[in-house]
C-alpha cells in the first residue's frame, strides 16, 4: 500500500513551514492529502503569494523534483466527506502546520467542525501520529492548557522554534530545521539537517 500523509494548513503565520513540508513529502513515493482552511488560504496568499493549487506553486520552481510516483491531492476544508474524514482511510500521520490557536482549541476539545479538525480527531481516536505546529507568541494560559489537552490525547506539540547551532545562513535554513523535526516525528529519513555529533568539547 502506498504511504499516505495528511497536511493541514490553517490561519497562523508560518505558511512557509507547511509548503516546505509538502515539498519534502512529494519528493518521495507517497500520497499527500492537503487541506487548507479558509484562513490558511488567506495566510498563504499573504505570505507566499500562493492563491492557486499548491502543486502549481511548487511546479513553478525549476529546482522542484517530485517523485514520479508521488501524488498530491487537495481537499476543501468544508468537505467533511473527503477521505481523511474517515477512520477507514489509512495513512501514516497528519501534520497541522501552521496550527492556529483556533484550530488547536478545536482539536483539543474534539470540535470536528471542518475537514482539518475532523481529520485530526480521527488521528487521535485511531491512534495515528498527529503533529501540531502551533505558531503564536506569547502563549496565554488557554493556549497552554489546550496544548496539554491535545498532548494528553496523543498529539505531538512541535512549536516552530528553530535552533542556531547548525549555523543557518538564510530564512530557508531555519524553515528546513523545523521541517526536519517534523520528518523525524513521522519516521522519515532526510538530509535537511545533519545529525548532531557533539560540539567537540568546546
Amino acid at each position: 500500500m502506498i504511504r499516505r500523509y495528511v497536511v493541514g494548513l490553517t490561519g497562523a503565520s508560518g505558511a512557509a513551514y507547511g509548503l516546505a513540508l509538502i515539498r519534502e513529502l512529494v519528493e518521495r513515493p507517497v500520497e499527500v492529502h492537503v487541506i487548507r482552511s479558509r484562513a490558511g488560504r488567506r495566510v498563504m496568499a499573504r505570505e507566499l503569494g500562493l492563491a492557486g493549487p499548491v502543486m502549481d506553486h511548487l511546479a513553478a520552481d525549476e529546482s522542484f523534483k517530485p517523485h514520479p510516483q508521488a501524488r498530491l491531492i487537495e481537499h476543501p476544508a468544508d468537505d467533511i466527506g473527503a477521505p481523511p474524514a474517515s477512520g477507514s482511510f489509512r495513512h501514516q500521520g497528519m501534520v497541522v502546520v501552521p496550527c492556529s490557536m483556533r484550530t488547536l482549541a478545536a482539536i483539543s476539545s474534539g470540535l470536528a467542525d471542518n475537514l482539518v479538525t475532523r481529520a485530526a480527531d480521527v488521528c487521535l481516536k485511531e491512534k495515528r501520529p498527529l503533529i501540531l505546529v502551533p505558531r503564536e507568541t506569547p502563549l496565554g494560559l488557554i493556549h497552554l492548557n489546550n496544548m496539554v489537552r491535545a498532548a494528553q490525547a496523543g498529539a505531538v506539540i512541535l512549536p516552530p522554534s528553530p535552533a542556531f547551532y547548525h549555523g543557518p545562513q538564510t530564512i530557508q535554513d531555519l524553515v528546513r530545521f523545523i521541517v526536519a523535526r517534523i520528518l523525524d516525528q513521522l519516521g522519515l529519513e532526510h538530509q535537511l539537517v545533519e545529525e548532531w555529533s557533539g560540539d567537540g568539547g568546546l
